[in-house]
């Protein structure tokens, strides 16, 4: 099957600190580079600042934030996987709303340390 699929990228800097062997870390900065792989469902125009401002919206609450004091962080440790999970979720509903399918997020908390979601292989 033939489509047109799109890459989008998106930074998000925010400070976490995350639970280990139930010891609270350090505070700490990151860059979070968060790519999107989408599919346009509906062959039209491609108005490419709606994903945009999407996408920017949900991330919004996040931005130079500390973001343990924010949901659902608050209530779940900001490990780089269920961090991608979650901004997997909602990107995904929302994009959905828009016509688009994500079909693979990528999240980077450095440029070596990515985690990936590829939702093709869910199916």
């Amino acid at each position: 099957m033939k489509y047109n699929q799109y890459k989008y990228k998106f930074y998000l800097n925010a400070n976490h600190s995350i639970v280990i062997n139930e010891l609270m870390g350090e505070i700490h900065p990151h860059t979070w580079e968060i790519s999107l792989d989408v599919i346009k469902v509906v062959e039209d125009f491609v108005l490419f600042s709606d994903v945009e401002k999407a996408v920017e919206e949900i991330l919004a609450p996040y931005q130079d934030q500390y973001i343990n004091e924010v949901e659902p962080f608050n209530m779940m440790n900001p490990t780089l996987e269920n961090i991608t999970k979650y901004l997997g979720d909602k990107i995904g509903e929302r994009l959905n709303q828009e016509g688009w399918i994500l079909i693979q997020i990528e999240v980077a908390e450095t440029p070596s340390r990515i985690y990936i979601i590829d939702y093709l292989q869910e199916k």
